[in-house]
């Protein structure tokens, strides 16, 4: 579990993609406890990191669609260096109560939320959800936001598990779900153009640089339009150049199509030669279109697919054979052959297609959260 949020690093992606699609196929058996014990630990930690693209107080998405990263704390710093926080963003009345006892107070129980705010359990629950979508807030455990999810006299009870001892369902309280806090992106992040915030930028790139590295094994210029931050390949090719010299990575043609330098890590090398030269399986994997893995338009041929939690892509021993888009399935054209002398795609039946892309595999415990 540690290993994969580490690959994960700083990726924002839709909240109900987590763990509904993205842990749940990297993590045999997923348990939403494991997660929530990280953040409690302080290994790991969530919230916002981008900037709104409408600051619109009117105009915001549902928590549900909302751009959630998952972060290593110890480098949540150097990720705030790389974004660029919007300072024109508005606040309506109650969620401007909440972020201004926030900000006075410190870090709160939601109890004490309530009490020092004078508001309703219920509008202190609207605004912490407004406050996280817009990226000004985060707290202790993950159960905090997923309780978000699910209106409060909709969410499972103790009550109602009484004699369901075969079907444990996962129990999120916001009440029991840690602290609240100021996330930090509004309050610490200053405009680029001293020497004290450039010197701070560099590390912070380094480090991006390296994340990317065990994200992807290999990688190029096209990469970073999946992600977030504000860094250039040009900042990130003098790096990887750096550590080429050093011996620490290698650069070279590795993945075809691809123009532009590549940069890999040793071992990746190895991993693709071995792939290269392995017998097809004709194994079908499917993913979610939210997955980082959803390279679909850059690293393979044809048309992107929305970054939507309910769109998918059905993968045949590596390659993309087709797609469910806005409830609609259609083939993909993968363009490449293996040179081992794969099948082709319509070895696959449209049963096998529909059945792949239409069934999911999610937890009981998670289906009031994300279903």
């Amino acid at each position: 579990m540690q290993s994969v949020l580490e690959q994960l690093d700083g990726c924002e992606l839709p909240l109900t993609a987590w763990e509904s699609a993205v842990l749940a196929a990297r993590v045999n058996d997923y348990d939403p406890e494991w997660l929530d014990r990280l953040c409690f630990s302080g290994r790991v930690g969530w919230g916002r990191l981008s900037s709104l693209q409408n600051p619109n107080a009117r105009a915001f998405a549902p928590l549900r669609t909302s751009p959630i990263a998952l972060y290593q704390r110890e480098n949540l710093h150097d990720w705030l260096h790389l974004t660029q926080a919007d300072s024109s963003v508005e606040l309506s009345v109650v969620p401007r109560r909440v972020f201004e006892e926030l900000a006075t107070g410190g870090a709160l129980f939601f109890s004490e939320l309530v009490r020092r705010t004078g508001l309703l359990p219920s509008q202190v629950e609207d605004a912490l959800s407004q406050l996280a979508a817009r990226g000004f807030v985060t707290s202790d455990s993950f159960d905090g936001l997923r309780a978000l999810l699910v209106p409060s006299n909709k969410r499972p009870t103790f009550g109602r598990n009484i004699g369901r001892r075969r079907r444990k369902t996962s129990l999120a309280s916001i009440e029991f779900a840690g602290r609240w806090s100021l996330l930090g992106t509004q309050i610490t992040s200053q405009p680029l153009g001293n020497g004290v915030e450039s010197s701070a930028r560099d590390p912070a790139i380094e480090k991006f640089a390296r994340v990317l590295l065990r994200r992807y094994g290999v990688v190029f210029r096209r990469l970073l339009e999946r992600e977030i931050f504000g860094v250039t390949w040009y900042e990130l090719g003098r790096i990887y150049r750096r550590w080429e010299a050093r011996g620490e990575i290698r650069g070279g043609y590795f993945v075809g199509g691809i123009s532009g330098e590549q940069f890999a890590l040793p071992e990746a090398i190895g991993l693709l030669r071995s792939i290269r030269k392995a017998s097809p399986k004709n194994e079908l994997i499917t993913l979610s279109a939210a997955d980082p893995l959803n390279l679909q338009g850059i690293l393979t041929p044809g048309p992107r697919i929305a970054a939507v939690t309910s769109n998918r892509i059905l993968f045949r021993d590596g390659l993309p054979i087709a797609a469910l888009e806005a409830g609609e399935t259609r083939k993909l054209a993968t363009g490449r052959v293996r040179p081992t002398g794969g099948l082709s795609e319509d070895s696959v039946s449209d049963t096998q297609i529909e059945t792949a892309l239409k069934i999911g595999k999610l937890r009981p415990s998670l289906r009031p959260y994300y279903k």
